[in-house]
């Protein structure tokens, strides 16, 4: 499988890790500093638009992720959600499209996390939280049971927010 991930900074090439691990086996980057593995710019996403299997948004900021997942959905095309293997996801929790899970990260049972969100390495969601759209669990904060976690909020890392 094929996957265009929009940004090659920091985020962007942890997302090509993970998605690695995830079985993609061809991965180029969009961004608007050249780089190994980046094929053009991100003004020019709309030329690879029909290119590639799957699409992802490897962009820290919330809000710039938010506005490229907007582009990508309205052009219809497949945005990937990644998980790493070695990520806990219970079987009752949802993750929405165009997220990242993490390397041993953990989202426990009946946890909702929207679209475009991130959980770092080693994030902890416990039972019951809800994650809303393009919202940033950094490594090793937790959220603890019932919590919420507001859209396009970022968690630092080590954060820890209470639940009921």
């Amino acid at each position: 499988m094929t996957l265009l991930i929009i940004g090659a900074g920091g985020h962007g090439h942890a997302a090509a890790e993970v998605a690695q691990a995830c079985g993609y086996d061809k991965i180029d980057f969009l961004d608007d500093t050249p780089g190994e593995g980046v094929i053009g710019s991100i003004e020019g996403l709309d030329l690879w638009m029909d290119e590639y299997d799957c699409y992802f948004v490897g962009i820290g900021s919330n809000e710039f992720r938010r506005h490229l997942m907007s582009r990508l959905e309205q052009n219809g095309v497949k945005i990937a959600t990644l998980i790493h293997p070695s990520a806990y996801i219970s079987k009752s929790a949802k993750i929405g499209v165009g997220s990242i899970v993490a390397p041993n990260a953990a989202v426990n049972t009946r946890s909702v996390i929207g679209k475009g969100c991130i959980l770092s390495v080693g994030a902890v969601v416990d039972h019951d939280v809800v994650i809303e759209d393009y919202a940033h669990i950094n490594a090793g904060a937790v959220c603890e049971h019932g919590s919420i976690v507001e859209s396009g909020r970022a968690l630092e890392a080590g954060e820890i927010v209470r639940g009921y």
